[in-house]
């Protein structure tokens, strides 16, 4: 791969595919283990002519973005598990309103202030049920560096194609570890820009009517057209509505953009898939650790392998049932109390056969935690 080699933290990683991405706006508030990305796009956004502002609190961060977004351009901000509980409620606003932005989580144990230093996994469930109401939302996540680069990127080109919020799930662990990156040469990797009506001015705009595509143009606020943006229930134009089949239409839309295309959303990595006997789910850093195991144990003849997920959010129940068909055992790795292990049972044709190697502790997930899993596993001969 051409382009510029660097050895960054993968908070560092982050703001490089941001820019990369054609970031213009980011605004936040400091807080562990997240602080990082604020603090170097506070340096270099203005460089590539943006702009940076630290907001009060994590609240009114968000309140920026989305503001920001309205106007045509690319925005994001950065938080943590307690920032990132303040943020539901702009969260649900920016999907009414299907307003693209994108939220960044480096996650940390908790709940409440938890353990800022250490590493968790535990907003998963969070990221998809975190703001109230029927709704669908994209989040993503990366186990290594250039995979952080290039899944930042996919979530700007998601927030610009579907019109809605994204969220990045990382983890203390990969946000702070260092590792090389290469970025990549400008048009290497293609980039989605905001899609804008083609109406002039003077003719009505219909600024919630999507196209035949799916794909719902917009008008940047403060532009030629006038419209509104509410989060109640609206119509075509953007007004305020109760009339149920008002409702009804614009709900499906909201959720169907997104659980119809879980197919294009989703992303992910395989490793010895074809004749594996145990397959190992995981995501993230821990993902890492599992990858490790699968290598060591392939070389020692056993039939292991790993299904790295991306994309966590739309769940894809299709590529678990599909991939994990002919496994024996199933095995989630995660640094939770099971969050994604629930939804791989449900995809399953065999959830008896699906078992949980965890940490909760703070303490990263190792090679060896999913080994002595494994031996409990085959020993019981299930």
């Amino acid at each position: 791969m051409e382009g510029t080699l660097k050895f960054v933290q993968g908070n560092e990683a982050c703001v490089e595919g941001a820019l990369y991405a054609g970031l213009e706006f980011f605004a936040g508030y400091p807080i562990t283990p997240s602080t990082e990305i604020a603090e170097m796009l506070s340096s270099e956004l203005p460089k590539h002519k943006g702009k940076f502002i630290q907001m009060e609190d994590e609240i009114s961060s968000i309140c920026a973005i989305i503001g920001a977004s309205l106007t045509g351009i690319k925005a994001m901000t950065a938080t943590s598990g307690p920032g990132f509980s303040l943020m539901q409620e702009a969260l649900g606003y920016a999907v009414m309103g299907e307003i693209p932005c994108v939220i960044v989580n480096v996650q940390r144990g908790g709940p409440s202030t938890g353990l800022p230093t250490k590493v968790s996994q535990g907003d998963v469930c969070q990221a998809r049920w975190g703001t109230h109401g029927d709704h669908d939302i994209v989040a993503m996540t990366a186990s290594n560096h250039q995979e952080v680069f290039n899944i930042t990127v996919e979530a700007f080109n998601i927030a610009e194609t579907y019109r809605t919020p994204v969220i990045l799930l990382f983890d203390e662990l990969v946000g702070h570890m260092r590792e090389r990156l290469i970025v990549p040469e400008k048009g290497a990797i293609p980039l989605v820009e905001r899609l804008r009506t083609s109406v002039p001015d003077g003719v009505d705009f219909h600024p919630y009517l999507p196209r035949e595509d799916g794909r719902l143009p917009i008008s940047d606020f403060g532009g030629v057209h006038r419209y509104n943006v509410t989060g109640l229930y609206h119509d075509m134009w953007g007004f305020p509505s109760n009339n149920p089949g008002v409702v009804h239409g614009l709900i499906h839309h909201l959720t169907d953009k997104i659980k119809n295309n879980v197919h294009v959303i989703s992303r992910y990595k395989e490793y010895y898939l074809e004749d594996a006997q145990t397959v190992l789910i995981s995501y993230g850093a821990s993902a890492r650790s599992a990858l490790h195991v699968v290598i060591n144990r392939r070389g020692r003849g056993e039939s292991l392998g790993l299904l790295e997920l991306q994309t966590l959010w739309p769940f894809n129940y299709d590529l678990i049932r599909e991939k994990c068909q002919k496994a024996k055992y199933i095995v989630v790795v995660e640094m939770n109390l099971g969050q994604i292990f629930q939804h791989v049972k449900l995809a399953v044709e065999h959830p008896d056969r699906v078992f949980l190697a965890n940490r909760v502790d703070g303490i990263f997930i190792t090679p060896t935690d999913i080994r002595n899993i494994l031996r409990l596993i085959q020993g019981r001969g299930v």
